[in-house]
């Protein structure tokens, strides 16, 4: 397909390892799709017991996955979140908006009944750069 570039990157990048087959984001044009992320180290390990911590981690492997194809948080203007206790929205919304002190992109977010690894928080987000990608 012309105009659509896959990034995947290994944890000497400084991304936790993918845990099945995607890429870790998905240009297209001037939109970057960034896979869900887990709050997990490079080494795979989940970090943090509650989803303050994880949420952070979570946001810190986004944003370096968008680093690594070039933009970073003000290029953010979609995030869909996942939580597997709807008793944790507040604490939650603590952390994620501490992320986004400038402007707040768009976003979805959802209970489940399930993660993986363990997590209490998956969250993806989509970016848009006039310039593009990598």
């Amino acid at each position: 397909m012309t105009g659509i570039r896959e990034f995947a990157f290994t944890p000497a990048d400084g991304v936790p390892p993918a845990v099945a087959p995607f890429a870790h984001a998905t240009a297209a044009g001037q939109t970057l799709y960034v896979t869900g992320q887990m709050p997990t180290d490079t080494s795979g390990a989940v970090v943090g017991e509650d989803v303050a911590a994880q949420t952070d981690q979570v946001l810190a492997n986004l944003l370096r996955v968008t680093e690594l194809c070039g933009g970073g948080v003000a290029d953010v203007v979609s995030v869909r979140a996942f939580l597997l206790d709807w008793d944790d929205y507040a604490a939650f919304n603590a952390a994620y908006a501490r992320w986004f002190p400038d402007r707040l992109p768009s976003r979805t977010c959802v209970g489940t009944t399930g993660l993986a690894v363990g997590a209490c928080v998956e969250i993806d987000w989509v970016c848009w750069r006039d310039d593009g990608w990598g």
